[in-house]
């Protein structure tokens, strides 16, 4: 089988390192080339163009993505992101990792994420919605709720995905609240997932020290990015036992080896807009707090951050992956020569997906579930998901990455032979 330009661009970033972690999983598992090229290719990809009228008058055009990379095993599914940088490389790469996300937690979804060029900071929130219902116009073939469902991801929110629903429901004719999920509670969102990534980050923190016999309250932690993510895991953690010492946003970050008084600093951030000038701690930049002396290291912001130059500065002992595709290639290889325990992307930040799988379940049955249920059901899925790969870990030495890319590619492979090659 010959593999598409998609397949064949072997370019730095993100789809590059997707890409190099299919290979090793499909040489662990044995895979032909042939098989591989088709795990490989995403199986659907739009760009789109986007006008825009602005408020004062401008006119300009944005790009918009949206990348179904497998829908083997269910519908595609994948967040939504609005930031400046995105292209479509870094579109397929993430819809990539949603693959094996869904797989690793067993969701009967494939992978799929979308992308517009667009800094949410210029803008006004009226652009912000035009912007979002033309997008929403444009690629409204390819999703629905047996076909693809989106999320927020950077840059989108809970707004963001009622726009997407009532604009797909307006052109259906009738409301569809399964098209999306982590829209508001009061048009069918689910609670606990406003959240759920950040509680499942924790989750599977826990269940890392544990195997090593500790705690919360025996850590230090340190954030990098203080988001949807970051923010809401420092609070949890903090709640839990354990001290978080640093944190930062695009501005920049605070230490306090002591811990950071976490409820003060959430209240300072509400009224400043950042965690930059808060009094009881120490400023912080973005590359320094990587190399913090704590014991948890949770990259929760951007793609990339921990790399060939930043890696070797990391005194963590456990790097947990709230953010999607944190560490390159090369910087995993340092972290794991230098004995650091990585909980992967794919499986630590996969509690967003998965009450987002809770939130389309229910909303398919208009039959809501309390927020205790929801909080059971996402520790039992990120725990269960643990298990299975830190199993696979220590039964063929494998690193958790390794292990984790393995069931996620296994499981998808599985569903590409079940289902057979058409026509």
């Amino acid at each position: 089988m010959t593999t598409t330009s998609a397949t064949a661009d072997r370019s730095t970033g993100p789809w590059a390192t997707a890409l190099d972690q299919l290979t090793s999983a499909c040489r662990v598992l044995g895979y032909d080339e042939g098989l591989q090229a088709m795990l490989a290719t995403p199986r659907r990809e739009m760009n789109v163009a986007i006008p825009l009228r602005c408020d004062d008058g401008r006119k300009m055009i944005l790009r918009g993505y949206r990348v179904q990379h497998n829908i083997s095993r269910g519908p595609g599914k994948g967040g939504l992101r609005f930031h400046q940088d995105v292209d479509l490389d870094e579109v397929r790469a993430l819809a990539m990792w949603m693959t094996w996300k869904c797989a690793i937690a067993d969701l009967p979804y494939g992978g799929a994420k979308g992308g517009v060029t667009i800094d949410p900071l210029q803008h006004t929130r009226g652009e912000l919605e035009r912007v979002t219902r033309r997008y929403t116009s444009e690629i409204l073939p390819i999703i629905g709720p047996e076909r693809d469902i989106m999320a927020p991801d950077m840059g989108t929110g809970e707004d963001t995905m009622a726009w997407i629903m009532d604009t797909y429901s307006v052109n259906q004719g009738y409301t569809i609240p399964g098209v999306v999920t982590g829209k508001p509670i009061a048009v069918g969102g689910s609670l606990g997932r406003t959240t759920a990534t950040s509680a499942g980050v924790v989750h599977v923190t826990k269940a890392a020290l544990a195997d090593a016999g500790l705690g919360l309250a025996d850590v230090r932690i340190a954030i990098q990015g203080f988001g949807k993510v970051g923010s809401h895991a420092a609070s949890i953690f903090a709640a839990g036992g354990a001290r978080v010492v640093a944190v930062s946003d695009m501005y920049g970050g605070v230490h306090n080896p002591d811990g950071l008084d976490l409820p003060a600093l959430v209240a300072h951030v509400a009224a400043t807009g950042s965690v930059v000038g808060f009094e009881r701690a120490e400023p912080v930049d973005n590359v320094a707090l990587l190399a913090l002396d704590a014991d948890v290291l949770v990259p929760a912001a951007l793609e990339g951050v921990l790399t060939e130059e930043t890696a070797p500065t990391v005194q963590a002992r456990w790097v947990v992956e709230g953010a999607n595709g944190p560490t390159t290639g090369p910087a995993d290889k340092i972290l794991v020569d230098k004995g650091v325990t990585i909980v992967p992307d794919i499986l630590a930040n996969a509690g967003g997906v998965v009450v987002s799988y809770f939130e389309w379940v229910q909303a398919n049955q208009a039959y809501w579930w309390t927020e205790r249920e929801i909080d059971d059901k996402l520790e039992h899925r990120m725990l269960t998901a643990y298990r299975d790969v830190a199993d696979l870990s220590r039964r063929e030495n494998l690193t958790l990455r390794d292990a984790a890319l393995v069931i996620g590619v296994q499981r998808v492979a599985q569903a590409h032979q079940i289902r057979g090659l058409y026509p």
